[in-house]
């Protein structure tokens, strides 16, 4: 049997930390901020004094480089009693100016992700932060051909994604966003009816993370790595509702398959035990035209149990 049609989605993709390193560098810089700083207090009172002034600060200087950069300039101010010389100052300003000139380092799987999606899916870049920078680092990364449209916002809620929708007449249902955060880029479109994909990253600022998981069965799932991304969307589920599920299998977390079937009434009971996970899938991927070799890579990579 041949593999049924696919249906194309509308994917959204997060740019820092998703498509490029960026927290990374962020980290770096804290290290020898809190070095320049030294002399005056410990590492925690810098890092809790810095964060609380970034987070007052949100509303007027917004997001990214600019932002991070004056409000450390504040803070080592209030940290050293006005103390702080202007040599000092100016070392904060060339660690901000270096962070906006830092080369665009791509993750691992970007760009052979983004190419054999582009085809069949409508792909757009949904990101935050200062608008200069982000399209600076678009055009550096050499992925701007992949989008048919680039959102850059101020704040990434829902009341900014149902702008998206409208604008670009997308049906939540039709919709997935890939990216590392779930606060800001999974939470808000699985409340207007979208569906998420995680790829966590190994550094979380401390003002995107989250304490649990979002609840929305065969809406949202986790891949660790965005090269998992197009083999995740070819699964038969896909086609009825564009993702698969996470379940745990030997104590980690992977991706299997929802049945894609609906019971027009609610079964009474069942005679026998249901299916071990896993037991039918090797079965149901070649039903779909998938080969042993691509159901063992999928196996391998934890995709699915097959």
């Amino acid at each position: 049997m041949s593999a049924a049609p696919t249906r194309p989605l509308t994917l959204g993709f997060d740019a820092d930390d998703t498509l490029w390193h960026n927290e990374n560098i962020f980290e770096k810089v804290h290290v020898r901020y809190r070095d320049l700083l030294a002399r005056y207090h410990d590492a925690a009172t810098v890092d809790r004094t810095l964060f609380a002034t970034e987070m007052r600060n949100l509303e007027l200087y917004g997001y990214g480089v600019k932002g991070f950069t004056l409000s450390s300039i504040e803070t080592a101010i209030q940290l050293t009693a006005g103390q702080i010389s202007a040599e000092e100052i100016n070392q904060i300003i060339t660690l901000g100016q270096e962070m906006l000139a830092h080369p665009v380092d791509l993750l691992d799987g970007v760009v052979e992700t983004l190419s054999s999606l582009s085809g069949t899916h409508r792909l757009l870049v949904i990101t935050k932060g200062d608008l200069r920078d982000q399209e600076r680092k678009l055009a550096r990364s050499g992925l701007a051909d992949h989008f048919q449209h680039v959102e850059i916002l101020s704040e990434k809620d829902e009341r900014s994604y149902d702008a998206i929708f409208r604008r670009h007449a997308i049906d939540p249902r039709r919709f997935l966003m890939v990216g590392n955060s779930l606060k800001s880029d999974i939470l808000p479109v699985l409340a207007l009816g979208g569906s998420g994909v995680h790829v966590p990253y190994h550094l979380t600022w401390a003002a995107e993370r989250v304490e649990h998981p979002p609840r929305a069965a065969g809406r949202f799932f986790e891949i660790q790595s965005v090269r998992d991304l197009p083999a995740a969307l070819a699964l038969p589920h896909r086609q009825t509702r564009g993702l698969t599920q996470p379940a745990r299998i030997e104590g980690s977390t992977a991706q299997v398959l929802n049945t894609g079937f609906v019971l027009a009434h609610d079964p009474t009971g069942t005679d026998r035990p249901p299916p071990r996970l896993g037991e039918h899938t090797r079965e149901v991927l070649k039903n779909h035209g998938f080969t042993d070799a691509q159901a063992d890579d999928l196996n391998a990579r934890k995709v699915v149990k097959a």
